[in-house]
């Protein structure tokens, strides 16, 4: 995908979908959450194997939606049209001329052209789709670089494709979640701070006075809409990695308090799962329950990973409760149907196993750092202030502790301990 022409070359960031199976025809919208799912796709493929071109595709995904899709007051926008001047993918393709022109320097010109494999036949009515040939380097020899930011300020020339400024809360806090967690494991303070700024937009511009969760903002005519079980789920997400990512427990305590609208607005008492509309809101001929994944992970499925998640953060059996309750809502269709279910099959198998729990007490940034280094789907991380909570109880400063059910090892007070620790819950989980 990285490879192909669905992956912008030049800006960073995805489009919607591709029209052949060799990635190269995309379907030239760019859509918000395409990036946070791609974004945690490509840090968690830079975790498990190190290769620096995934990270590298991560940073262009931010550098984008940073670029082009960030509000001034904060938000982020939903989406960028396929088409501008009227022409589906207009902006984004080159010919020979125009590569030549935008580069400014023969030698620039020609090594561009070679890397992205730019013809006068093109590959896309005419012209080119840039490129790069499956498992190839992505990143180019100097004159490709230069070329490539060159050829970018170009393109900002040109009319670009509309813009859906429309700031939707689950999809920003979808972002946010993905971003928080990409700040924490590449040590990068600025994603750190976009992405509590994102959060911070939404606690501020898209609840109502009454402290309820709206759907939408727009600079003309601020927010609207009452709020899904979707946007809850996420926002739970969001305020959680966000407590993971900066150590403050006002993100916690917002979790929490979204987690329990969640619940109480939302919540089937009787089967398990979470409606997608609230009990309170228009009442529909049936109110449905969303458990299929299908562009995005289903309501259900980030509720159950969410509250798994927080139950295992603050103690509480009743978010843990309520997760499961998700799993046997769906119960074997699981077993018989996974990928319909992938995201949720994960939390099923997060429960089955328990998560891992690991606290870093005091001001240790080496335990931090190695803890964050690792991609580890099955744990939750607490550090900074305390919490009122099972994982902080009785714990000496300055060292980490590696937890499962709140049953502990003995504490690490070096990396290499730690290291070794952490490993050997990954293999207990395995």
């Amino acid at each position: 995908m990285a490879a192909g022409g669905i992956h912008d070359h030049l800006g960073g960031g995805f489009a919607r979908y591709a029209t052949d199976t060799e990635w190269l025809v995309p379907h030239f919208e760019k859509m918000l959450y395409d990036q946070a799912g791609l974004l945690r796709a490509y840090l968690h493929g830079w975790q498990v194997t190190g290769d620096p071109a995934y990270l590298g595709v991560a940073e262009g995904i931010v550098s984008y939606v940073t670029r082009d899709l960030t509000a001034p007051e904060g938000g982020v926008y939903s989406a960028e049209d396929a088409d501008s001047e009227g022409v589906e993918g207009r902006f984004y393709v080159w010919t020979p001329d125009e590569v030549d022109t935008a580069a400014g320097d023969p030698d620039v010109a020609r090594a561009v052209r070679k890397w992205f494999d730019v013809t006068s036949g093109g590959n896309f009515e005419g012209a080119t789709i840039l490129r790069r040939p499956v498992g190839g380097p992505l990143t180019g020899p100097d004159a490709v670089e230069v070329g490539r930011r060159r050829l970018l300020a170009h393109r900002a020339e040109r009319v670009r494709p509309g813009l859906d400024d429309k700031v939707l809360t689950e999809w920003n806090a979808m972002y946010a979640a993905a971003l928080a967690e990409a700040a924490a494991a590449a040590g990068r303070t600025d994603w750190a701070a976009a992405a509590v700024g994102i959060a911070e937009f939404l606690w501020d511009r898209l609840r109502d006075a009454d402290g309820r969760w709206l759907r939408s903002w727009q600079r003309e005519g601020g927010a609207r809409h009452l709020a899904y079980a979707a946007d809850h789920a996420w926002l739970v997400d969001c305020f959680t990695r966000l407590g993971e990512l900066t150590g403050r427990s006002v993100w916690t305590a917002r979790a929490v308090a979204t987690a329990d609208d969640l619940i109480a607005r939302f919540a089937d008492p009787d089967e398990g799962g979470f409606f997608t509309t609230a009990a309170d809101a228009e009442q529909l001929i049936v109110r449905t329950k969303d458990v299929f994944d299908g562009a995005t992970s289903s309501a259900n499925a980030v509720a159950a990973s969410a509250l798994a998640r927080l139950g295992a953060l603050t103690g509480s059996a009743a978010y843990t409760s309520h997760a499961r309750g998700v799993v046997d809502l769906i119960g074997e269709l699981l077993a018989r149907h996974p990928t319909a279910f992938a995201h949720t099959v994960l939390t099923a198998d997060l429960l089955a196993r328990g998560a891992t729990e690991v606290v870093v007490t005091g001001d240790r940034t080496d335990l931090l750092a190695e803890v964050r280094r690792h991609w580890l789907p099955d744990a939750v991380l607490a550090w900074g202030e305390p919490t009122d909570t099972p994982l902080w109880e009785g714990r000496a400063p300055g060292l980490a502790y590696v937890c499962r059910g709140y049953s502990c090892q003995a504490p690490a007070d070096d990396v290499a301990t730690l290291a070794g620790q952490l490993a050997g819950s990954r293999a207990e989980g395995a």
